[in-house]
């Protein structure tokens, strides 16, 4: 595969940028406690940070969104959530250096996560990231969310890149749906939170990296 250097790279922000997962699985479990069931083991909650407050519900409850109570249980995690978001979030190891070397060949980088903006508004100045992003993007901030490609159009345009010079680094398949929609190459972070019943083989990434340091590896020099 001949690879085109991009002008930005944007990333997915839990399970890629950072291992929120024992504070989201906190959250959880805070609820869980409130409704005297049994909490749930850190290994059960890690594979499915990725899929927010819905997966995470469906893990502890037993149940959908189609449930008369998963909107409440939805809401109440949430304000569980805004009390510890950032309680134990760490970046992962290598992402600050990796962005440090975008930065040094000209590359622009950005976020692009379904997290909410109350959340992540908040989060990202906590993570100690050396170099701020270009653009953040959450959720709500276009009133839809990955898989659709509208938050990645929006991302690219506050960069002033083509979406078509951009690369997409995310942990799930809505990322790298959303990311194939707005016609950008695909990185798949399977170092992030991936379960046993994924599929990831088949979600049609251009490549693979095992850890954020691989990356820069992948990008042609010049």
């Amino acid at each position: 595969m001949s690879l085109k250097k991009p002008a930005a790279v944007l990333f997915d922000l839990d399970g890629t940028l950072a291992d929120t997962a024992q504070d989201l699985g906190g959250a959880l479990n805070s609820l869980l406690q409130e409704e005297g069931m049994p909490s749930v083991a850190y290994e059960r909650i890690r594979p499915i940070a990725s899929h927010g407050a819905r997966g995470l519900i469906e893990l502890g409850f037993g149940i959908d969104k189609a449930h008369a109570q998963f909107d409440d249980y939805r809401q109440r995690f949430l304000n569980h959530y805004e009390h510890m978001f950032c309680d134990r979030t760490v970046l992962f190891d290598g992402v600050n250096s990796l962005i440090q070397q975008l930065e040094a060949q000209g590359i622009r980088w950005g976020i692009v996560t379904n997290k909410p903006m109350r959340f992540t508004d908040r989060l990202v100045p906590k993570l100690g990231f050396l170099i701020e992003p270009g653009t953040v993007v959450s959720g709500d901030t276009v009133g839809v969310a990955k898989p659709d490609p509208k938050p990645m159009y929006h991302a690219a345009a506050e960069l002033g890149v083509a979406p078509s010079d951009c690369w997409y680094v995310g942990d799930a398949q809505r990322d790298i749906d959303a990311g194939k929609a707005a016609g950008m190459f695909t990185v798949l972070a399977n170092y992030g939170y991936i379960s046993s019943t994924d599929t990831p083989t088949e979600w049609g990434a251009d490549i693979t990296i095992d850890q954020p340091a691989q990356l820069i590896t992948h990008i042609p020099q010049g």
